[in-house]
Parts: structure tokens; sequence; C-alpha cells
């Protein structure tokens, strides 16, 4: 008889989802949870995440970052960006987490965290600025508190837990002022998990017991990957074997991600060394505009998530509580349709940056091989110029 076992136990049998609103909107308790979003735990602030004031307030951030993300698609497929990468369906995970940080707390992006911008104060015309290739990080990352976008997957969790270990060094981590300490949040997806920089991030943080939260957005879908092809465990468990401590929570409730990963940040930031989240959530739209989901995922699949709605699920819970009425609604989404045609005109009447200016900053002092290659360009596109003018005489010639 083998002493291995010879069955692995499914998701839901090994890892329990913490969900504090369901999808039909009713509020489960949660001691733990519940005490950190009300600010009732001890050594707390008296930051209150869950009052109908703040409540409405993520609902409204949630409809305009989606608004932002449908007009940000419509502007590729007009080509006046080069790709989107979409966060439809992910807006709890990334609000939630955007607002549990504090302002003092350095996050970390993927390329998909338009929530977490959006709760950092980055306007959305910045994001999209990047995709169509005329910023080269679109905000300051010092006075945002934020790093820019980061595009090769899992690249970002060496660079965060970089960054938390020299806070560590400048004595800024673990002093018992909590106000005043800072930790950081490394955002990136179920497939970065699969990353070898990952890995080497949780050696790292454990080694070091750096103030690091990991989050990871399962969308469950790795462009064409499957969760559960990825894994055979939950991915809550990938850490744990580095003896970083995780949770698993519904990525599309709000309240359960705010109360996850204001805990987390929290024991990060007075010396409790690394701690990780899986939050599940779902991709409603493609990987990004240069994917096709329905060549791989099921309609079906599509239709039963879309019960899960993050936005109508915070919605139902505030219709249940009195707390929001249509005029709130509609003029949530009156502001959206305005935003979404403030980005649409911004990105219309921009105009395209001089291409040899690619070679100002590549380094700080002058370089004798990129001054060769600023040469050989101009070269190159002077013959456009020339085959342009011929054009031109051609056309003055056939009216004369």
């Amino acid at each position: 008889m083998s002493v291995f076992a010879t069955t692995i136990p499914s998701v839901a049998e090994q890892e329990p989802l913490i969900q504090l609103l369901a999808p039909d909107g009713t509020r489960t308790p949660h001691p733990e949870l519940d005490a950190v979003i009300s600010a009732a735990a001890p050594g707390s602030d008296g930051d209150d995440l869950a009052t109908p004031e703040r409540l409405r307030g993520y609902y409204r951030d949630m409809v305009m970052i989606r608004a932002a993300d449908l007009e940000a698609t419509s502007l590729q497929r007009q080509g006046q960006l080069g790709l989107w990468a979409s966060a439809l369906g992910q807006e709890a995970a990334q609000i939630g987490a955007g607002h549990a940080s504090r302002e003092q707390d350095y996050l970390v992006p993927t390329y998909r965290e338009h929530g977490i911008a959006w709760a950092r104060g980055i306007e959305p015309w910045r994001l999209l600025e990047s995709f169509r290739g005329v910023s080269h990080g679109g905000w300051d990352p010092n006075e945002l508190r934020t790093h820019p976008y980061m595009i090769v997957l899992g690249s970002q969790a060496p660079h965060a837990v970089g960054y938390a270990m020299g806070l560590q060094r400048d004595g800024v981590v673990g002093t018992g002022e909590t106000a005043t300490d800072t930790a950081v949040l490394a955002l990136f997806g179920d497939g970065a998990s699969s990353e070898g920089e990952v890995s080497e991030s949780f050696t790292f943080a454990a080694s070091f017991q750096a103030p690091v939260v990991f989050f990871t957005q399962n969308n469950q879908w790795a462009i064409s990957v499957p969760a559960s092809v990825q894994s055979r465990v939950p991915l809550a468990q990938r850490s744990r074997g580095w003896g970083i401590p995780s949770v698993r929570v519904d990525g599309n409730d709000v309240l359960a991600v705010l109360g996850a990963v204001r805990a987390a940040l929290d024991a990060a930031r007075a010396g409790e060394g690394p701690q990780f989240i899986e939050a599940v959530t779902y991709r409603m739209a493609a990987h990004t505009t240069s994917d096709d989901a329905s060549r791989y995922r099921p309609a079906v699949e599509e239709q039963e998530w879309g019960e899960k709605d993050p936005i109508l699920r915070l919605r139902r819970h505030l219709e249940q509580l009195g707390e929001i009425d249509e005029a709130f609604i509609v003029r949530c989404d009156e502001e959206a349709h305005e935003l979404a045609m403030e980005l649409h005109h911004h990105i219309h009447g921009m105009e395209d940056p001089d291409p040899v200016g690619m070679f100002t900053h590549a380094y700080a002092e002058p370089h004798p091989i990129v001054e060769a290659e600023r040469e050989q360009y101009l070269e190159y596109i002077a013959q456009f110029e020339d085959e342009n003018e011929n054009d031109k005489a051609e056309q003055r010639g056939e009216q004369a």
C-alpha cells in the first residue's frame, strides 16, 4: 500500500473561500474581517471602510472604471491604442485592494490594474497614453506611491520584495508606529503565479520577513490556459511551502477583499512578515484585445460568472440596506459616460510624439552607440520624406 495519497480533493474541499457579500447582495458576518473593516481591531486608527457613504463610493468607482475600460477597448478597435488589457469583471478585487491600502503603502501593479490606478488617483487617460505608446510611464511613482505598469509576467514581484527589503533597511517597518509604517502590495495574475520570479520572490520575502503582501487575482484564465491546468491545488496554498500565511477570498466581493488586504498589509507593516491573498474572480473580456476568448472559453461559463458581477452584487447589497436609489445609479451612469467621452476626445485629439525623441533619454549622458542608432533612424525616415515629395511632384504634374 502506497504511503502517498492517490487522489487530490477538489479545490472547494481543500480551501475555504471567504465571502462577505453573496451574489444576491446578502451580507454574511465574519468576525475577524468585520473587525478590520469597521476599524474595531486592536490598534485601529478608526478608519471605517464600510460606511454607507464608502460603499456608495466603491460602487461609483467600479462603474467609472468599467466605463473607462470599455471605452479603451473601443479606442483600440479604432486604431487609437496599440493594445488594451481589460479588467472587466475584476473591479471589486482592484477597488477593494486599492482602498484597503493606506496612503503610505507602495503598490506594484501589472498591466491590468486599472481599478488600483483609479483608487490611487491616477487618471485613466494616463493609462491609455501608455497603451497608445506616447508615454513611458504615465505618473510619478513616488508621488502616487504606485509603481508604473509592468508588462512582463511576474517581473514586478521581485521589485516589490526588493522595495520592501529596502524599507527594512531604512528602518521604516516594525517600529510600532502603525500610522507611519509602510507595507508593499505586489499584484499579479494567476498565470504570473506560475512564473519563477514569483517563487523567487517568496524565497526572499520569507527569508527576510519582508513587509510585502502578494495579491493574485485568479481570473480563471492565463490567456487560454485554465486555472485548473495551472495548479492542482488552490493558488492560496502556493505560498505556504515558504511559510507565508495565505487566505482565499471571493474577488467579486469588495468587502471581503477590503478586509483581507487591509488585515494583511497591517500585519506586514507591523513586522509579521509577508502575506499572500488569492482573490477568486473572472476575466469577463479577452486576455487582451489581440486575443479571441471565444476560441477556448465556453459561453455557459461566462453566463455563470455574469451572475456574480461585482458591480451588480454591491448594488443589490446597498438596495437591501436602503442606501442607494435610482437617482444615484443614474447619476453614476451619467458620470461614467462623461468620463468615457472625455477619454475618447482626449485620445483622438493627441498628436504623435517625435519618434526621434526615443533616443534622447536612453542614457543620462550622450552615448556613441545610441547616437549612431539615431543617425541610422534619421536616414531611414528621410527616405519616406523623399518618396512623399516625389509623389506630390507627380500629382502637381498631372494637375498641370
